[in-house]
């Protein structure tokens, strides 16, 4: 498994501070997916807003739709996510 270098909470400043804070969970959890993106704080972001959009926004397809689709690819692709 590849190994991503990522920012401990705790060293988060600044704008990954408060995505962060955002993002995580009332428990403080963070999903990987997102934390790897700790380097460079715009694309977690954007990360974020684009899954948002994919999953939420306008579309023919119904969001479970869209839910199986996703969990189709992630199996195919053996990812645990």
């Amino acid at each position: 498994m590849a190994h991503i270098p990522y920012v401990p909470y705790a060293e988060a400043r600044g704008l990954l501070a408060e995505l962060y804070a955002k993002y995580s969970t009332e428990e403080g959890m963070l999903d990987n997916i997102l934390r790897i993106h700790s380097l460079n704080p715009r694309s977690m972001k954007d990360h974020v807003e684009l899954y948002s959009h994919l999953m939420r926004g306008p579309s023919p397809l119904s969001r479970a739709q869209r839910e199986m689709i996703a969990v189709t690819v992630s199996a195919a692709n053996r990812c645990f996510y």
